[in-house]
């Protein structure tokens, strides 16, 4: 059994060749049509205990080659998923149920990366990691170079299965790490996908085996992986509670690089001045892209009183006029089905508690009966007093990912940007306004990684940085500052004469070095 997409069926990527799985313990279905399955295996903790002694012993040499020799690798890599951007998007489409034209455009990121990490211009990636040297005194040089930290594990997301985790790989390859890829359960065959282009990349240029190796498996590898003695960092895109466990397991590895993108729960605010088809537009569009299954998606939406009775019945009636359809069709849908039933249950139950809880719910999430019994759902908006995050009131610390929308309203900037802080997470956040002060005073003091101005939350240019504070990160922020964590700065100072310097107290008589 195999995708189309793929080249073979179910297997692990160890050491420059594949290990076939079978089995059925870890079953990958297509949303849209669950009796589809396209990927079943069973994981094996031994192939990852291999997968990494292969890693450990390529690194020495791909570590060794000229940077351009791997870059070489990274543009052949690039021409792959050019030629099989078509079938890639299919996968995507096929595992996670996200509408085509969004497959298609995650497909087209999986190139775009080489060019974005491979940037020296002025402001480009690639700067940020170029070697420099400085004079320090008449016959002494400062030199700083980075050097590849050794095996980096990727645990990847299922959201966005291939563009995430190549985020974190292209720059690490790049910089001389290799990579043991722990994809998303709900998502392996995309993430065997990734391990197929990139090892015929690789095998095309001479690369040593063991570069790129690829382990199915749930919670217990990821684990396993993350606390690995071998391994030299985690890059990691996922929940808070698991990011928790990477950090609480590696503990007493102060050297080991983690970088966590863990969501968020992220708010929009329009205030009075707001061009409101622009507002409503980003706000619907950013709310529930992707059946809200996005880490940017807008969660909570803050409405200043004065426009409230227009803004919020027009964002309802866009919420429910939105198309929810089979992926595939081939007239336009918006949105597909959510990854999973219990994903689809879970924002079932979170409406209800909010609703019990107080809130109004404006638009109700109901679940959508299909022949194909696809994951469908319809968008949800609620109606909340408030957000306060001493309790917890209207889940503001609680990351739902799915189609549900929370809606407050408030009289002022000052409430409005007290109840966008209302939360421990900070990955995205916007404002809508023309008041150039207020935006100011939102871009300085919202606690986010990434705040905009009249623009959604939901999307990010990948030639900048993406990352949140608080529960959304811990400073490793992606995007064009993923060569960061991918290498370590390294400082040096090359005397060139011979005028070292004695100081107080010091005696050396040049005889001392006299032999008898």
């Amino acid at each position: 059994m195999s995708h189309p997409s793929l080249q073979r069926g179910p297997a692990n990527l160890i050491d420059g060749q594949w290990r076939p799985l079978s089995g059925e313990v870890m079953v990958s279905r297509n949303p849209a049509k669950p009796a589809h399955v396209i990927w079943s295996g069973t994981p094996s903790l031994t192939d990852l205990n291999d997968a990494v002694d292969a890693a450990r012993r390529a690194f020495p040499v791909w570590a060794s080659w000229p940077m351009e020799r791997r870059v070489t690798v990274l543009r052949r890599y690039q021409k792959l998923c050019k030629e099989r951007e078509s079938s890639i998007a299919e996968l995507i489409c096929d595992e996670t149920g996200k509408v085509m034209w969004d497959s298609k455009a995650e497909a087209g990121l999986l190139g775009a990366k080489v060019d974005i990490t491979l940037d020296d211009s002025p402001t480009g990636a690639m700067r940020r990691v170029t070697p420099m040297e400085i004079s320090i005194a008449p016959n002494r040089a400062g030199r700083a170079w980075f050097r590849p930290h050794g095996v980096i594990a990727v645990l990847g997301p299922y959201n966005f299965p291939a563009h995430l985790p190549n985020g974190h790989i292209v720059p690490a390859l790049v910089m001389g790490n290799t990579i043991v890829l722990k994809p998303s359960d709900k998502a392996p065959a995309v993430g065997q996908l990734l391990g197929e282009l990139f090892q015929e990349a690789l095998d095309a240029e001479n690369a040593p085996p063991g570069v790129f190796n690829v382990v199915q498996g749930a919670a217990d590898v990821a684990a396993a992986l993350a606390k690995h003695d071998d391994v030299n960092g985690v890059l990691f895109t996922g929940s808070w509670p698991v990011g928790r466990r990477i950090l609480e397991a590696n503990l007493d590895r102060p050297s080991r690089i983690i970088a966590l993108e863990m969501g968020g729960n992220n708010p929009a605010v329009v205030m009075p001045d707001a061009d409101l088809t622009q507002a409503l537009i980003e706000c619907v569009r950013s709310a529930f892209v992707t059946t809200g299954q996005r880490c940017t998606c807008t969660r909570r939406l803050i409405v200043h009183e004065s426009i409230a009775r227009t803004f919020i019945p027009a964002l309802c009636k866009a919420a429910s006029n939105l198309i929810v359809g089979d992926p595939r069709a081939a007239h336009p849908v918006f949105m597909g089905p959510i990854i999973n039933d219990a994903s689809r249950t879970a924002v079932l139950d979170f409406q209800a508690k909010l609703n019990q809880d107080g809130g109004e719910i404006l638009v109700p999430s109901t679940p959508i009966d299909t022949p194909s019994n696809g994951f469908y759902l319809t968008p949800s908006v609620v109606r909340v007093a408030r957000f306060s995050k001493a309790n917890n009131d209207a889940g503001c610390d609680l990351e739902v990912f799915g189609p549900l929308l929370r809606v407050c309203i408030v009289n002022s900037f000052d409430e409005a940007l007290g109840q966008a802080n209302a939360t421990n997470y900070g990955l995205a956040a916007a404002i809508f306004t023309k008041d150039h002060a207020v935006a100011t005073r939102f871009l300085h003091e919202c606690h986010a990684g990434c705040v905009n101005v009249n623009n959604g939350t939901a999307g990010a240019s990948s030639k900048l940085p993406f990352g949140g504070v608080g529960l959304s990160g811990n400073h490793r922020p992606a995007g064009a500052f993923s060569l960061d964590y991918c290498a370590y700065p390294v400082a040096g100072m090359i005397e060139q004469s011979d005028a070292a310097t004695m100081m107080p107290g010091m005696r050396i008589e040049p005889d001392w070095l006299t032999h008898a």
